[in-house]
C-alpha cells in the first residue's frame, strides 16, 4: 500500500518510476508497426496498400475490445490498495472472459473482408491481398486482447519492467520473422503479405506466454487462472461497465484521424503524403503521453483504493504537469526544425520533395499546438479512468472529436480555403475542447465527489 501525504516530487518520482517501462513499451510497439510498413513497402506497394487497409480494420475492431481490457488497471489497482487479492483475480478473470467473448464474436465478418473491401470501393487486386492477410491476422485477435489485460493488471500491480522487456523481445523478433517470412530468407518460403500476419500472430501469442509465466512464477498470490471457468455476473457488469465507454472513446478519438486523412486524399495525394508523415511524428510522440496516462490511471486507482483526495489531486496535477513539459519540448523541436523532420521521411531524388517538404513542415507546425493539447486531453482522460469515471468522457471526447473539431476541420479546408493547414488548426480545436471539457470533469466533479462516494476527508 502507497503512503499517503506525497510530496509533488516524489508524485513525480513514482509516475516516473511506473510511466518510463510504460512510454519504451509503447515506443517498441510503435516501432512493430513501423517495421511492418518498411519491410512490406520493400516488398510490394500492392501487399503494402492492403496491409495498411487490412491493419487499419483491425485495429478499429480491435481498439474497442481493448476498452474492456483498460477497464481492468483502476478496478484492480483500487483493489490491490484495500489488499484485497480475491477481487483483484475476479476483476482480471473477467477482463480476460471479456476480451475472449468480444474477440470470438468479431472475428466471423472478417471472413467476409474480400467482398467487404470491394463494397468499400477498394481495388479488386488489393481487397483479395487484404483477404489473404486478414485470414490469419484474425486468430491474433483474442491472443492480442489477452496481452491487453493481462499488461493492464500487470499495470495495476505496478509490474511495468516486464512489460517493457516483453515488448523490446518481440519487437526485435518481429524484425527476424519478418525478414524470413516476408522475403524468403534463411530457407523460409517466401511468403509476402502472409509472412508478415504470421509474424504478427507469431510474436502476440509468444507475448501472452512470456507473461502468463511471469504472472504464475512472480505474482502467484493472485492466483489469477484460479477457476477460470467460473462465471462471475457481478464483476462481469463492473467491468464490462466501465470498459464500453473506454472502448468508444477510444473509436471516437481513432476515427477522427481516418476521417482526417480522408478529407486530407480529397485535397490531393502530395498533401496526403504530408499528412502522413506529420501524423507519423505525432503518433510517435504521442506514445510518451499515452504512457504518463497509463501511470496516471493507476495512480489515481491507488489514491481511489485509499480514499487518498490529497493524493488523487497532486498526482493529478503532477502527471498533466509532466506531460506539458514534454510536450513544450517536443513542440519547440517542431517549431524549430519542421523541414528537418519532415525531410527524414522522404528520398532526396523524389520529385515531388520540394512540395512535401513545404506542406509536411506547415503540418508539423501545427503539430506544436497538437502537442499541449493532445496530450492534456489524454492524461485526464486516463486520470478519470483511474476514478472509475468513463461515460460522461466519452460524451464528452466524442462530442469534442466529431460534433466540433472534424465540422470544424472541414469548414476551415474547404469553404475557407485553407487546406491541409486548415484541417489540422480544426483537428486542435476539436482536441483542445476535449481537453477543457475532461478537466472541468476531473477537477470539477470527479475529485469533489471522491470523499463523498468513499466516506474520506477532503484535502
Amino acid at each position: 500500500m502507497q503512503q499517503a501525504g506525497l510530496t509533488y516530487q516524489q508524485h513525480g518520482r513514482a509516475i516516473w518510476k511506473l510511466g518510463l517501462p510504460l512510454i519504451l513499451s509503447n515506443v517498441a510497439q510503435f516501432a512493430i508497426h513501423m517495421t511492418d510498413t518498411i519491410m512490406l513497402g520493400w516488398y510490394d506497394v500492392t501487399a503494402l496498400a492492403a496491409a495498411t487497409i487490412a491493419g487499419s480494420l483491425f485495429f478499429v475492431i480491435f481498439i474497442v475490445g481493448a476498452g474492456f481490457s483498460q477497464a481492468v488497471t483502476p478496478l484492480v489497482a483500487a483493489a490491490a490498495e484495500e489488499d484485497d487479492d480475491v477481487h483483484v483475480r475476479r476483476v482480471t478473470r473477467m477482463g480476460l472472459w471479456l476480451s475472449i467473448f468480444y474477440g470470438l464474436a468479431v472475428t466471423i465478418p472478417f471472413f467476409w473482408t474480400e467482398d467487404i473491401l470491394i463494397a468499400m470501393g477498394q481495388e479488386p487486386s488489393v481487397a483479395a491481398l487484404s483477404h489473404l492477410y486478414l485470414q490469419i491476422l484474425i486468430w491474433q485477435m483474442i491472443p492480442a486482447l489477452i496481452v491487453m489485460t493481462l499488461k493492464a493488471f500487470l499495470a495495476a500491480m505496478e509490474h511495468t519492467a516486464i512489460i517493457l522487456w516483453a515488448t523490446i523481445g518481440t519487437a526485435v523478433l518481429n524484425i527476424f520473422v519478418n525478414y524470413a517470412l516476408i522475403f524468403g530468407n534463411w530457407g523460409m518460403p517466401e511468403l509476402g503479405i502472409q509472412g508478415a500476419a504470421i509474424a504478427s500472430l507469431s510474436v502476440t501469442l509468444i507475448t501472452v506466454l512470456i507473461l502468463v509465466i511471469y504472472t504464475l512464477r512472480v505474482l502467484p498470490q493472485y492466483q489469477l487462472f484460479k477457476n477460470f471457468w467460473r462465471s462471475d455476473t457481478e464483476i462481469m457488469k463492473r467491468v464490462f461497465r466501465l470498459g464500453w465507454p473506454i472502448g468508444l472513446t477510444s473509436l471516437a478519438e481513432g476515427g477522427l484521424f481516418s476521417a482526417s486523412a480522408v478529407m486530407v486524399g480529397w485535397i490531393g495525394a502530395v498533401e496526403l503524403a504530408a499528412h502522413g508523415i506529420a501524423i507519423q511524428l505525432a503518433s510517435l510522440t504521442f506514445m510518451v503521453h499515452i504512457g504518463f496516462s497509463q501511470a496516471a490511471t493507476v495512480r489515481a486507482g491507488r489514491a481511489l483504493g485509499r480514499r487518498d483526495v490529497l493524493s488523487l489531486r497532486r498526482g493529478g496535477i503532477t502527471a498533466i504537469g509532466m506531460s506539458a513539459i514534454y510536450a513544450a519540448t517536443t513542440s519547440l523541436i517542431f517549431l524549430a526544425i519542421p523541414e528537418t523532420l519532415i525531410g527524414l521521411f522522404i528520398d532526396p531524388t523524389e520529385p515531388e520533395r520540394a512540395n512535401l517538404l513545404r506542406i509536411g513542415a506547415s503540418l508539423v507546425m501545427v503539430a506544436a499546438l497538437f502537442q499541449l493539447v493532445d496530450g492534456l486531453q489524454v492524461v485526464v482522460l486516463g486520470l478519470l479512468r483511474g476514478v472509475q469515471d468513463t461515460t460522461v468522457p466519452m460524451v464528452m471526447a466524442t462530442i469534442s472529436y466529431w460534433i466540433i473539431g472534424l465540422p470544424v476541420s472541414y469548414l476551415l479546408a474547404f469553404p475557407l480555403g485553407l487546406g491541409a493547414v486548415g484541417l489540422w488548426f480544426g483537428l486542435v480545436i476539436g482536441l483542445a475542447v476535449a481537453a477543457l471539457l475532461l478537466s472541468l470533469r476531473f477537477w470539477g466533479h470527479a475529485v469533489k465527489i471522491l470523499p463523498q462516494q468513499t466516506g474520506g476527508s477532503r484535502a
